[in-house]
């Protein structure tokens, strides 16, 4: 039930900029759905024909798992400074994936060594924080980056630093994700 509302709310905020009557009551969908009214965070990605089109969410939860999601949603369809604001011919071979983040807990490591052991392949999303220096990847880069050695890599990249800031013993915080994923034409609108 989680997986069906939650993909139905992100595709109806987006299909909701090409047709208003894909609007919805939000009160009487927090109150079918409590969760929803929890404090919650949330990435929002969009793939057109298998190519990342759009992916924007909240490491931290700032605001209802409801609201996380409808503005998650319509930033990675129009607002993600990397693409043009998605069109309406782009809604075909679309896919969706929602995920949904635990709260961040602080990874302690004594060193680089001890990072790589402690990391967790394919479950850990990571965020990089020292100074100005900050980066997330969510665990599904894994499925690109499929070391521990090459993740922190290009993290670090990422963060707008290179490897060798692991020196420096930056905080390093680890999440897991539920990620739930469709092809846009088969989310039922709500």
């Amino acid at each position: 039930m989680i997986e069906g509302i939650v993909l139905r709310v992100a595709k109806s905020a987006i299909l909701s900029r090409f047709d208003s009557s894909y609007s919805f009551d939000k009160k009487a969908l927090e109150d079918e759905y409590p969760f929803l009214k929890e404090s919650g965070a949330s990435f929002v990605t969009l793939k057109h024909n298998g190519k990342l089109r759009g992916c924007i969410g909240s490491i931290i939860a700032h605001r209802t798992l409801l609201e996380d999601i409808i503005n998650n949603a319509i930033s990675s369809a129009f607002k993600d400074p990397r693409f043009k604001a998605l069109s309406k011919e782009e809604l075909t071979n679309l896919n969706l994936e929602v995920s949904i983040l635990t709260p961040p807990e602080i990874l302690e490591y004594e060193d680089y060594e001890d990072l790589l052991k402690k990391v967790t392949p394919l479950k850990d999303g990571l965020i990089l924080n020292y100074g100005s220096y900050q980066g997330t990847f969510l665990p599904q880069v894994w499925d690109e980056l499929k070391t521990q050695e090459l993740f922190l890599e290009h993290l670090s990249y990422k963060a707008g630093a290179n490897p060798s800031i692991y020196a420096y013993h930056p905080t390093i915080y680890r999440y897991r994700v539920e990620a739930i994923e469709e092809n846009f034409d088969e989310v039922l609108s709500l």
